[in-house]
């Protein structure tokens, strides 16, 4: 029988990739839940097409038949028996309480929130281990370091066993990588949005451009695989083309290679352990020309130190980080604030605050809500002021 899939951001940029991925493999999954959030047209014909028995939206009323499917929570919609696998796609901490739920029944998640680590990672793998349930990685970097890990590492949540030295993860720069510290002041959102390479949600695509992407899955290899930051290191790839590479011990390296489309990762994640034929875009090394790598020019990208720094304090730290990002780069693309005022407002929520070391799922919770308000009132007082 086919495998039950449930996607959980479904009208989103990963969302609706992966139901083209299921379109093409009907033989292989199905969909069984649904869960969207404000774009209800597209989850209504997306509905129709799946026929999924179950639904869930901040706008529709749980309890109610929407286009023929029962209408549930996001976190029931994650334990229903026929799910097998829950992939989850959201953006922001909106996915916390849904993955925990997932690993608690039992099921797979795939993982394509970057925020859930990000924000409570020692929680979500020490559940994981708890439980017994494999989290499988979504983004294309450490979808890459899982497939280079395959015959050289065993890799649960949370730990890797073998001869490993150290995780690179690739970085394109984003979509400024070329303009020079002053330009970048004047740059305009939709010019963020123009990535040279990727194609994905507005949040993500303005994080690359900020390297704040980037800082956050160092975070999340941190957490997947268990490895000190020092032993995670980012290279600058134009090309998009190597996604990660992984060091052994005796100074050999594996690297992952394909063309820059999410597809790929996301039907190696929804097909594991199995791979399956595909008609998305192909790599032709041959056409390629040449690869180039280079490091980081730090001074560019302040975002992805602060990260970083919020990453080696840790406990709720992180939460602030991620809370606050969303907020500069929802103002950011309101065209409230300007490109360089990101990093500045995510280092002021940084400095206010007083960590807790190991804090519960509440305390998660309570900071992320408590940063959004703060930071929002803060940009919205001095966008009066202006």
């Amino acid at each position: 029988m086919a495998r039950g899939i449930i996607i959980l951001g479904s009208t989103g940029s990963i969302g609706q990739q992966a139901i083209e991925v299921i379109r093409a493999h009907p033989d292989d999954l199905r969909v069984v839940g649904l869960a969207a959030g404000q774009n209800l047209d597209l989850l209504a014909r997306q509905v129709q097409e799946f026929l999924p028995k179950y639904v869930s939206a901040p706008r529709l009323t749980v309890g109610d038949t929407w286009n023929g499917a029962e209408v549930v929570s996001l976190t029931d919609l994650c334990r229903i028996d026929q799910g097998e696998r829950v992939l989850v796609s959201t953006v922001g901490t909106t996915g916390l309480l849904p993955t925990l739920a997932a690993i608690q029944a039992g099921k797979t998640v795939m993982l394509a929130n970057k925020e859930v680590l990000v924000s409570a990672g020692e929680l979500v793998i020490a559940e994981a281990r708890r439980v017994g349930v494999p989290i499988l990685p979504v983004d294309s970097e450490h979808n890459a370091v899982w497939q280079c890990f395959a015959g050289d590492c065993s890799l649960g949540p949370g730990s890797i066993k073998g001869p490993l030295q150290r995780v690179v993860l690739t970085a394109s720069g984003g979509a400024f990588r070329d303009l020079s510290p002053p330009e970048l002041s004047k740059v305009t959102p939709r010019q963020a949005l123009a990535h040279p390479n990727w194609v994905m949600g507005p949040k993500v695509t303005v994080d690359c451009a900020t390297l704040m992407n980037k800082a956050f899955e160092v975070i999340e290899a941190h957490w997947l695989f268990g490895l000190p930051y020092d032993r995670i290191d980012v290279v600058l790839h134009r090309e998009s083309i190597v996604h990660a590479l992984v060091e052994f011990v005796d100074g050999s390296l594996k690297a992952e290679l394909g063309a820059p489309d999410m597809r790929i990762p996301i039907q190696h994640a929804l097909t594991y352990p199995n791979r399956r034929e595909s008609s998305w875009r192909r790599l032709r090394i041959e056409d390629v020309g040449h690869l180039s790598f280079a490091p980081l020019d730090r001074g560019r990208y302040p975002c992805f130190d602060l990260a970083m720094e919020a990453a080696r304090v840790g406990g709720t730290m992180t939460a602030v980080l991620s809370a606050a990002d969303e907020i500069a780069v929802e103002r950011f693309l309101a065209g409230e604030i300007a490109f360089t005022e990101i990093a500045e407002v995510v280092d002021r929520a940084i400095q206010a605050h007083q960590p807790i070391a190991r804090p519960t799922i509440d305390d998660v919770l309570a900071v992320d809500q408590d940063v959004r308000h703060d930071v929002g009132s803060r940009l919205s007082r001095g966008t009066r002021r202006a």
